[in-house]
């Protein structure tokens, strides 16, 4: 019992390091975010504000266009989001429950995708777009973002849909349904922990994306959050560091939200579809 106590004790001050680690650099950013420019300046870096100052957030809005960044990658991510979840989950329900010749190798190949470094693809795709006129629309986002996106969503749904018991799809076969009714109104809604997973994990790559937008993407109005940022880089490289620190809290602050209301059924997600 006295070294359960003693392991227990470690795990707890292991897991209480790591929760620190981790929420540090954020409450340290929205505490600057608050600060007066006299406090960035001369004020000690690690000290918390002396009121709630939100200068720098009516700054970052009005003098860049932050809102036009944040309409953009809302867009690329709900597009992103919509087409791979509907190309990811009807793939994944015909080659776990339909079970046609050469099922296992279509999905061998999807999940190659996963070992694809995105980098390797970069010139290729940019001379694609470049020809075909995509560059500078959302389409040389979402694209490419989807295709990454697929061999995790197919993965995950396949784990899921495994465990579907095949006797309640044949029990709607002999009821009369089809295949799409069968997937529409029986597996998918089935698959709620899965889609919330993937919807969660799709949303956070999105957001977060750095290197397609900043190939792709050379016109001021289609920049997304990440690389409008760079916005508050002035000349020689001046940086306006409050406007800064409010506008990394505003880009933030939709993936803390969402994953703070959606951690469970990630978690569960990500089992269910792991899980054989």
């Amino acid at each position: 019992m006295r070294w359960s106590r003693i392991l227990r004790a470690i795990a707890y001050l292991a897991v209480g390091i790591m929760l620190v680690i981790q929420l540090y650099p954020i409450v340290w950013v929205a505490a600057a975010s608050l600060k007066t420019p006299e406090e960035l300046s001369n004020g000690a870096p690690f000290a918390m504000p002396a009121g709630f100052y939100i200068g720098n957030y009516i700054g970052a809005f009005s003098q860049s266009n932050l809102l036009r960044y944040l309409l953009n990658s809302t867009v690329v991510a709900v597009l992103t989001i919509i087409i791979t979840i509907g190309l990811g989950a009807p793939a994944a329900y015909a080659i776990e429950k339909l079970r046609f010749p050469g099922a296992k190798l279509v999905l061998g190949y999807f999940l190659l995708g996963i070992m694809i470094p995105i980098f390797v693809t970069l010139l290729p795709m940019f001379q694609m777009f470049n020809a075909a006129g995509l560059r500078n629309t959302y389409w040389a986002l979402v694209l490419p973002q989807v295709a990454f996106g697929l061999p995790l969503c197919i993965y995950l749904y396949t784990g899921f849909m495994r465990q579907v018991p095949d006797a309640l799809l044949e029990a709607a076969t002999i009821d009369g349904a089809g295949d799409l009714r069968i997937f529409l109104t029986i597996v998918f809604p089935l698959c709620g922990n899965v889609t919330v997973t993937i919807v969660t994990l799709s949303f956070l790559s999105v957001w977060n994306e750095f290197v397609f937008a900043n190939t792709f993407m050379t016109a001021a109005s289609m920049k997304t959050l990440p690389i409008g940022l760079n916005d508050f880089v002035g000349a020689y490289g001046k940086t306006d560091f409050g406007l800064t620190y409010a506008a990394i809290m505003v880009s933030i602050l939709p993936t803390l939200i969402l994953y703070f209301f959606l951690n469970k059924r990630v978690i569960s997600g990500v089992a269910a579809g792991a899980t054989k």
